[in-house]
C-alpha cells in the first residue's frame, strides 16, 4: 500500500492534495504504516478502502461533510466512511442513534444494515480525521500524521465549495471549526451520537432536516437520507 501518486484517488482530490503527499509528515506516515504491516498487524480499513470517502464523493460533488474520529477497529467493519460499516455487519451503537434521530426528524424507517455508501454517493463526505487503525486498538493511529492530511481536506472543501453543510458531532469534530469558513457554509453542532451522550442533545438536533432545508435554499438537491434495502 502506498500513499503517493500511485494510489487510486479521484483526480480532483489528487490535484487538490498533491502538495500534501509530498510533505515530510506524509513520508513518516507512510513509513509507520509500512512498519505496522511488516510487524504483522492487521490494519483497518483494507488498503484499497482507506480513501473510500474521497473516491466516493469527488471534491466538486461535496454538499455535506460529516466528521468522524477514527475507523471502527473490529473485523469487517471499517470501509473508509465514518460511522458506516460494511453490509452484513451489525450497526454500531453510534450509528443506531443516528438512525433514531433520522426516524424522529424525518420519519425514515431504521434500515436493516449499517452501510452509508448511498449518502457518500449523493455528496456526503463521510470523513474520519484519522484514516486507519490497528485491529482492536482504538485511536492507535492518532497523531501519526493523518490529522494534518484531513485538516487540509476540510480546508480544501471549505475554500473551494460555495455552500456546504458541516455536521460536527462531539468535541473532537467541533475542534475543526476553525478550518471552516462559517460566513458561507452552514455549521451545525451537537453532542456525539454515542450512547454516552446521544440523549443529551443529539437526539432532537434536527440536523438532517436542517441540512436539506439549507441545500434547497441554495438551489441544491437535498440528500435522500433513506438508505436502500439489502
Amino acid at each position: 500500500m502506498t500513499l503517493d501518486d500511485r494510489i487510486k484517488l479521484d483526480p480532483l482530490w489528487k490535484q487538490a492534495l498533491r502538495e500534501e503527499f509530498e510533505k515530510p509528515y506524509m513520508g513518516e506516515l507512510r513509513e509507520f504504516l509500512r512498519q505496522e504491516h511488516a510487524a504483522g498487524k492487521e490494519i483497518y480499513p483494507p488498503g484499497p478502502l482507506i480513501f473510500n470517502a474521497l473516491n466516493s464523493t469527488p471534491l466538486d460533488k461535496v454538499k455535506v461533510v460529516i466528521l468522524g474520529q477514527d475507523p471502527y477497529h473490529g473485523p469487517g467493519q471499517a470501509h473508509g466512511l465514518c460511522f458506516s460499516v460494511q453490509r452484513g455487519v451489525p450497526a454500531p451503537p453510534s450509528l443506531v442513534n443516528i438512525y433514531k434521530e433520522l426516524k424522529r426528524d424525518l420519519n425514515i424507517d431504521i434500515p436493516s444494515h449499517g452501510c452509508l455508501q448511498s449518502w457518500a454517493d449523493q455528496g456526503v463526505l463521510l470523513l474520519n480525521t484519522t484514516m486507519t487503525v490497528e485491529r482492536a486498538n482504538a485511536a492507535s493511529h492518532a497523531k501519526k500524521g493523518w490529522e494534518h492530511f484531513t485538516n487540509r481536506i476540510i480546508q480544501v472543501v471549505s475554500e473551494t465549495q460555495p455552500t456546504l453543510v458541516f455536521l460536527l458531532w462531539g468535541a473532537h469534530a467541533q475542534g475543526k471549526q476553525k478550518l471552516i469558513d462559517a460566513t458561507k457554509h452552514l455549521v451545525l453542532t451537537s453532542v456525539h451520537p454515542s450512547p454516552l451522550s446521544a440523549y443529551r442533545g443529539f437526539i432532537g438536533n434536527g440536523h438532517f432536516s436542517r441540512t436539506n432545508k439549507f441545500l434547497e435554499q441554495n438551489g441544491l438537491t437535498p440528500i435522500n437520507w433513506t438508505l436502500p434495502a439489502d
